[in-house]
């Protein structure tokens, strides 16, 4: 697969009667190969393409992910996840899903006793008989399983190669001995190429299957496919844990429609901390959506801090010469949210010397003033109508 790019994988057919289903193998439940396995063929499930199973059946393609989500349920279906880099010949894919469903040789013979005419339950019988035969021990199937890489199986015959770097595609073998000179092994199979006409093609963008769930369906599916993620890690950084500890405790509290302030704070400053180390000050967007939002809710409150400090004026009218140290009167009158950031910003956080925040504070209380249209202190007004008048 060419770096940065996308590889458009051509899947082998298996003839069936009049039926062709295209097929790959499943690999250490993280990988596929698009050809015969020459080692290790236990380890790698041959899978068969679940649309190409239904077609020509009575059911309808709006309803085959129903179908499919039942099969699945009985281990004999999955849908495999792929990478974004890969599409598939003759499948049209909405960018937002890339995925597929598959079914094992056992489910492809319920499917066809399910559904298809006897003439077509006898061709499957007489086509994987020998297959399902080779696999009758294979456990159940995973409901879902993430594929992040193709794998490519290193063979001395150019016909067994998968799909290389720069996209062309193999043939794969018809009747392959196996390396130790053995009898027929049991994939009579021959290469999809570009004429395949019975099974062409499924377009999953104009009926997928988000539009026929319902939302809580949905994250039903996308929790279930996290948790698919996970059982693949091998490690996680203690950091890493924590973060997606917080983030998951959270996202529990508000699918519950609980929604608890400490929480999202703690997942959120957990993310902030664990991912923003690399960033450049100068051209984070996370920052930059993170400044516009603040700045848009600050703004928002403008009109009740302006209240706050009529208030405040009226009941010092008498004493405007005599008002409380800066400070005290940022506390007063500013959301603390405000004053924080600034804090922070100019080094004046609870941390800093006494004699910083002292000597300090009254320029904090100045930029409050001026970013909120509310003038208190004498310097303001003095520096305020110097600025207009220039």
């Amino acid at each position: 697969m060419t770096s940065g790019g996308v590889s458009l994988i051509n899947m082998s057919y298996w003839e069936s009667g009049k039926r062709r289903i295209r097929f790959l193998y499943l690999t250490n439940n993280n990988s596929f190969n698009v050809t015969k396995p020459s080692t290790n063929e236990d380890e790698m499930i041959p899978l068969f393409l679940g649309a190409d199973l239904f077609s020509d059946t009575d059911v309808r393609s709006e309803n085959q992910p129903r179908y499919h989500a039942k099969f699945a349920k009985r281990g004999l279906a999955t849908k495999l996840v792929f990478s974004s880099d890969f599409r598939f010949q003759g499948l049209r894919l909405p960018c937002s899903s890339n995925s597929l469903w598959f079914y094992s040789v056992q489910g492809v013979f319920r499917v066809a006793f399910e559904l298809y005419n006897k003439q077509d339950q006898l061709s499957i019988m007489e086509s994987f008989q020998d297959l399902w035969k080779s696999r009758i021990n294979d456990k159940n199937l995973n409901m879902t399983y993430h594929l992040g890489a193709q794998h490519v199986q290193p063979r001395n015959d150019q016909m067994a190669q998968t799909i290389l770097a720069n996209n062309k595609t193999c043939p794969s073998y018809q009747s392959h001995r196996h390396a130790d000179g053995g009898g027929m092994d049991i994939f009579p199979i021959t290469t999809v190429q570009s004429d395949v006409s019975s099974s062409t093609d499924h377009d999953y963008c104009s009926s997928t299957e988000q539009t026929n769930s319902s939302p809580s369906a949905l994250l039903a599916e996308k929790l279930h496919s996290l948790a698919e993620k996970v059982k693949l890690l091998t490690n996680i950084e203690a950091e890493q844990l924590n973060t997606t500890t917080k983030v998951l405790d959270y996202v529990e509290y508000s699918i519950t429609g609980r929604i608890e302030e400490e929480r999202l704070t703690d997942a959120v400053m957990a993310m902030f901390q664990t991912h923003f180390r690399s960033y450049s000050i100068y051209s984070s967007s996370l920052l930059k959506a993170v400044a516009g939002w603040l700045g848009q809710q600050f703004n928002a409150a403008n009109s009740t801090i302006s209240h706050r400090v009529e208030g405040f004026k009226a009941q010092h009218i008498e004493h405007i010469t005599n008002l409380p140290p800066p400070e005290e009167l940022a506390t007063e009158l500013f959301p603390e949210a405000m004053r924080n950031l600034l804090a922070h910003w100019m080094g004046l956080s609870d941390e800093a010397e006494n004699w910083k925040r002292h000597s300090e504070y009254p320029i904090l209380l100045l930029i409050l003033e001026f970013a909120n249209h509310n003038l208190i202190t004498g310097v303001a007004h003095v520096l305020y109508s110097s600025l207009i008048c220039k």
